[in-house]
């Protein structure tokens, strides 16, 4: 395992859409053991792989520290709800802003032994799997922002 460097905004790997997964291969548990590793050191909540500048449909999420997510080829498939809040990105370092998402979603994705599951998540992880599923086609947060980017230390939760 790895810790990956992380790309940043500008990087114009970030603006494209990934490629879906086909078939797991020891490089995609590779890239997979490695996402997770990078995520934890840089302390985030998720990890879509073209942050890692690697084009294909792998997003990692852990809201808890305790409940680790591998999302193949994930689909949003179900939203509902509304919450606002500030959000944060580790392509994005430093900055923060307010963004509007649904508060319930259920994703359909593929899992590290290639086999179909559905996940929903409410608050933190259903901003968490909108955000890194967004990531995947190439755009990022601060698309959606409402008002200003401000200066992670400048931030409050809201």
């Amino acid at each position: 395992m790895a810790i990956r460097n992380i790309r940043q905004i500008g990087d114009e790997v970030l603006n494209k859409t990934c490629k879906e997964v086909t078939e797991m291969t020891p490089r995609i548990r590779e890239l997979i053991e490695d996402m997770i590793e990078t995520m934890d050191d840089a302390n985030g909540v998720g990890l879509a792989a073209p942050q890692v500048g690697i084009l294909k449909r792998i997003v990692v999420i852990d809201t808890t520290g305790e409940d680790l997510y591998v999302l193949i080829n994930p689909r949003i498939v179900e939203t509902s709800g509304e919450q606002t809040g500030y959000e944060g990105c580790l392509s994005v370092v430093g900055k923060t802003g307010v963004v509007t998402r649904p508060n319930y979603v259920k994703v359909v994705a593929l899992d590290e032994d290639m086999q179909p599951f559905e996940l929903e998540g409410t608050e933190l992880l259903a901003r968490a799997i909108c955000h890194e599923v967004e990531h995947l086609d190439g755009h990022l947060y601060v698309e959606r922002v409402e008002g200003e980017l401000q200066d992670t230390e400048d931030a409050v939760e809201s």
